[in-house]
């Protein structure tokens, strides 16, 4: 009877760290050139990641994919560790490539760009954490495009 006693117990306290947590919430604070290597364009996308929930979310690793326009830009990885204080937040710095041919796609959807509207960004990732404690965020928006000066 004790040894399924001392069972249960685990059982319950593995499956109260499963509980729901609320989302990541995600800011793009920034991209920071990095060296180009052949066709390709290279940048360090900064992050702020801030956690809303009781728990601290360690991370071993990193995944981001940036879409705009519904088409797919930039791809990055990064095997970086850290923790993401509860009710705290962290940045982060993700190196990010940009192939030539989504330079390309990117160019030819641009040129069908309207004044005044906005593209599409969609910015998916993930904190690598386990089996059970891996975290997803996603985050999306318009990207005005700057509106030319005026001359009194």
């Amino acid at each position: 009877m004790r040894p399924l006693l001392v069972l249960l117990v685990f059982l319950l306290a593995g499956c109260a760290s499963l509980a729901p947590r609320d989302p990541l919430r995600i800011d793009l604070l920034g991209l920071e050139p990095l060296p180009a290597q052949g066709m390709e364009m290279r940048f360090a996308v900064v992050l702020r990641v801030q956690n809303p929930n009781d728990n601290p979310i360690d991370y071993d690793g990193l995944s981001v994919e940036l879409e705009i326009n519904d088409q797919p830009l930039a791809s990055g990885v990064s095997d970086q560790r850290g923790q993401v204080p509860r009710y705290g937040e962290a940045l982060l710095r993700v190196p990010l490539s940009i192939s030539a041919l989504s330079m390309m796609r990117q160019a030819w959807a641009a040129a069908g760009y309207r004044e005044n509207r906005g593209l599409p960004y969609e910015l998916r990732g993930k904190l690598g954490g386990g089996l059970f404690g891996t975290a997803r965020f996603s985050d999306s928006g318009t990207l005005d495009w700057p509106q030319p000066a005026t001359t009194p």
